[in-house]
């Protein structure tokens, strides 16, 4: 009974925590979020052992219904995202579709999926384009998964990807500068210049590891490190480790409107962790009304 009320007094204090906390954007403090039709709310959310861990999914669809997709990383299982669907359905009263990757990856003591969650009604196109092909068995420990979509006259390639953290920073800097391998990919698997990677990457966007994807691509990231903490400990934010990059000068679509969703209430931290995620979920926003390739 105890754990009945603690979970239910977690949600109260979501629901009326939820409203107030983008970073920027064009947010009506009231309903949340100025939902525009002709742009597309693309999120990214590590959803902390989604399918295993005890999970608030009520809570956890109250976040995501914020957004029109949203790249999920940790995913343990298809039925995570299942049950997510159906809370998004249950509470928004629209339709929610999913793709998730065909096998999980990792090591021999852990592994994940990666999944896609989005609001059916905004895309005219989705579908999984797989794994990035690595150049060598040690590039990553999970390889970052694509998928393409279509929104309006916008249409992306987003991969999302869930970096090592490692015994050693070493193993999270050969990944970060391994990055640049994945634009490379999909950009020739796809012939699209509209690429987006996010996810949790372990290591501040404004690492020099990374920097060889703005010298030779022109991509950057998208939120300053620096103001922007995304993992939670038990009492505060602490690190800076989810991340949207993008070529801002070719996905002139992007509107300038991001943010991290800091659904932080009465400093309610150690339970979050526990029922919904050690992480904020990352969101960044994109023009549909009209073709600037």
């Amino acid at each position: 009974m105890k754990n009945k009320i603690i979970r239910g007094l977690f949600f109260v204090f979501l629901f009326f925590g939820v409203f107030s906390c983008f970073k920027k954007g064009k947010i009506n403090e009231e309903t949340g979020i100025n939902r525009d039709e002709n742009t597309v709310l693309v999120a990214s959310f590590n959803a902390l052992r989604l399918g295993e861990k005890q999970k608030d999914y009520k809570a956890f669809a109250q976040i995501l219904a914020k957004f029109d997709l949203i790249g999920l990383e940790e995913v343990m299982n298809e039925k995570g995202v299942k049950k997510t669907q159906a809370y998004l359905e249950k509470l928004t009263k629209e339709k929610w579709d999913y793709i998730i990757s065909e096998n999980s990856v990792g090591s021999e003591n852990y592994r994940e999926y990666f999944a896609f969650i989005y609001r059916r009604s905004k895309f005219s196109e989705a579908r999984g384009l797989g794994f990035y092909k690595e150049k060598d068995e040690n590039e990553f420990m999970r390889e970052p998964y694509g998928a393409y979509f279509k929104a309006g006259n916008f249409d992306f390639v987003y991969i999302i990807a869930h970096s090592v953290f490692g015994d050693k920073e070493k193993q999270r800097l050969l990944e970060a500068a391994s990055y640049v391998n994945v634009y490379e990919y999909f950009s020739k698997l796809t012939d699209e210049d509209d690429i987006i990677i996010a996810g949790d990457f372990n290591t501040s966007a404004d690492n020099m590891a990374f920097k060889n994807m703005l010298d030779k691509y022109g991509i950057s990231y998208i939120l300053n490190p620096e103001e922007n903490l995304t993992t939670l400990s038990d009492s505060k934010l602490v690190s800076s480790y989810d991340n949207f990059f993008i070529n801002k000068q070719k996905t002139k679509e992007f509107t300038g409107n991001f943010g991290v969703y800091n659904f932080i209430k009465n400093n309610n931290y150690a339970i979050i962790k526990k029922y919904v995620s050690d992480h904020l979920l990352i969101f960044s926003e994109y023009s549909t009304s009209e073709d600037l390739d």
